[in-house]
């Protein structure tokens, strides 16, 4: 691929990859804290419709963002009430909330179907960054989401891997009993790392009706939230690798349309797939990492009860 056509496709790569990215260091959040949230679809979902239909109310994207992480924050709550209070099976619940989050958005968003949004995020160029040769149209030219994304998953890098906090959250999903016997509150975190999870997922999702699409259509997402959740373990439940992944992901979705756009005679229902085998063929070559490198959190998708240990 010649430099002039390579420029826009890794553009448009970190474009695709963003409400993916969102959503991932979300669940990585979770996971960490060792919440398994098979809910991230039906999430994305909420987020998506809310955030469209509060920006088309009230003409403002940034409203709309708000609402989405509403949205999802909600959700998430209601998994973390179910798996934390009520110790229920955290598969269990992800998968409810996300057949319940596809319907409530194809509800609320039925009115709303193929209208455009009122307020879509547009790119914004960082002046000096942006006239860097290559890397300056790639990065520097982007929305202001795509930023948030960067800024936010280095963020929770730093806070997992380099503070206290981060300690505490990881240790919560490794061994909460000893988190316990310390003194930290594991439901609290728990708690706290599940709705951040929600809280993100949201967001993807508004990245998708506000300002990738933009537009509302039902079942938006369009599985991106089970390659969220696939991109967690292809992470090593690290937000650093998470962006890497992303970006991998939304490159295989950026070539499926180029090669549609190109006129390549190549089935579009074979090309709308390719996201779909690439996440199936990372889980199987991650599944063989991980007897080598560290793996899940021990504790990730068990209920913890104070009593029993």
């Amino acid at each position: 691929m010649e430099l002039s056509a390579l420029v826009p496709f890794l553009a448009a790569a970190i474009v695709a990859g963003t409400p993916i990215l969102f959503a991932a260091v979300g669940e990585v959040m979770a996971e960490r804290s060792g919440i398994l949230n098979l809910g991230v679809e039906g999430m994305m979902l909420v987020g998506a419709v809310m955030g469209f239909m509060i920006t088309i109310v009230t003409g403002n994207h940034w409203t709309g963002i708000i609402a989405a992480m509403a949205g999802g924050g909600l959700m998430a709550l209601i998994h973390a009430f179910i798996t934390v209070t009520l110790k229920g099976n955290q598969v269990v619940s992800g998968l409810a909330l996300t057949i319940f989050g596809t319907g409530v958005s194809g509800f609320l968003g039925k009115s709303y179907q193929g209208m455009p949004t009122a307020d879509p995020f547009i790119p914004c160029v960082v002046p000096l960054l942006s006239d860097i040769p290559v890397l300056g149209p790639i990065l520097f030219k982007q929305d202001v989401l795509v930023y948030i994304s960067i800024i936010l998953a280095l963020g929770f890098w730093f806070l997992l891997y380099r503070t206290s906090w981060g300690l505490t959250i990881r240790s919560a999903g490794e061994n909460p009993a000893a988190a316990d016997a310390v003194g930290i509150s594991v439901s609290r975190v728990r708690y706290l790392c599940t709705i951040i999870g929600g809280i993100m997922a949201g967001l993807g999702g508004a990245y998708l009706s506000l300002a990738y699409v933009p537009s509302w259509q039902e079942n938006l997402t369009a599985g991106r939230g089970w390659i969220a959740v696939a991109l967690v373990i292809f992470a090593l439940w690290n937000p650093l690798r998470a962006i890497a992944g992303a970006y991998l992901f939304g490159g295989v979705e950026a070539l499926a349309f180029r090669l549609q756009t190109a006129g390549i005679q190549i089935s579009s229902f074979f090309l709308s797939m390719l996201p779909y085998l690439l996440t199936i063929l990372v889980l199987v070559l991650v599944t063989v990492r991980l007897r080598q490198e560290a793996g899940a959190p021990l504790a990730l998708g068990v209920p913890y009860d104070r009593e029993e240990r």
